[in-house]
């Protein structure tokens, strides 16, 4: 493995980042479902309840059903759509626990036990990305029926939607990885830094988060290793593929510190 790319993630050494990035999955474990209630709650006041539906319709009928996933991404819209103003002040508070859980696990990966109130620091940091969830759903839900129509005519088609798809959630998580690199983390990198990696980390992501609809449409039985009980099997293989994730973001952002400080001494030897 070349010299720079070892010392890139080298604020890695020593540290624990499978029991890292697993504490963050447990903190987002408790936040997803309300970031997406109150992401389409916001959306179906913007764009109109039918709108969204007619929108994510194609999608949800693209989507392989080995799992279960178009009936549990169905479920969460109307449950999202139907969310009333009170239900959405309650999910406010589980939902900045993923800003709390990034938070933390960035202080201790750079140094543990150095910040005081870091939960809630974590929590108010997450708010403008919870502010900013609506407009990136919008314009995904814009996206799907595009991509989804050229996935479902089949051949190269299916590969033009796959590719596009990709890109626009490239385009859509590469903003969110860079707050989180920038703000949500301690330290603010430096935004060269933060702006290169966060948008390589955002493109692995997606890349990720389209192998994970692929795993959606493999003939497994998730129950089997759980007595057959296929909801525990489901939601674990989810929880895994979570953690999976945040493998991802903390890796990216030991890569994004790095570079950041070599950045910041060559600036003071120049």
């Amino acid at each position: 493995m070349p010299q720079w790319l070892i010392s890139l993630f080298r604020p890695l050494k020593g540290r624990d980042l499978a029991l890292h990035a697993a504490a963050v999955t447990f903190y987002a474990g408790i936040a997803v479902v309300p970031i997406a209630l109150l992401a389409i709650w916001v959306t179906g006041l913007i764009a109109g309840a039918d709108r969204v539906r007619r929108l994510t319709g194609h999608t949800i009928n693209a989507l392989p059903s080995e799992i279960g996933a178009p009936r549990a991404l169905s479920a969460l819209i109307d449950a999202g759509l139907h969310l009333t103003p009170w239900f959405a002040l309650a999910s406010l508070l589980p939902a900045t626990f993923y800003g709390e859980g990034l938070r933390r696990a960035f202080v201790s990966l750079r140094a543990p036990g150095s910040e005081p109130l870091v939960g809630w620091r974590g929590r108010l940091l997450w708010l403008p990305i919870l502010a900013a969830a609506p407009a990136l759903l919008l314009a995904m839900f814009l996206a799907l029926p595009s991509t989804s129509g050229l996935w479902v005519r089949g051949g190269w088609y299916s590969v033009l939607g796959v590719v596009l798809s990709f890109l626009a959630c490239w385009l859509l998580l590469t903003p969110v990885v860079i707050w989180v690199y920038r703000y949500v983390a301690p330290g603010r990198p430096r935004w060269l830094s933060t702006i290169l990696i966060g948008s390589f980390t955002a493109a692995n992501l997606s890349g990720f988060l389209h192998g994970f609809v692929l795993f959606c449409s493999l003939p497994l039985d998730l129950g089997a290793p759980f007595g057959g009980f296929d909801a525990i099997g489901g939601t674990i293989a989810v929880g895994l593929w979570l953690y999976l994730f945040h493998v991802i973001v903390l890796a990216g952002y030991a890569a994004t510190r790095s570079a950041s400080l070599y950045q910041t001494a060559r600036f003071r030897a120049d």
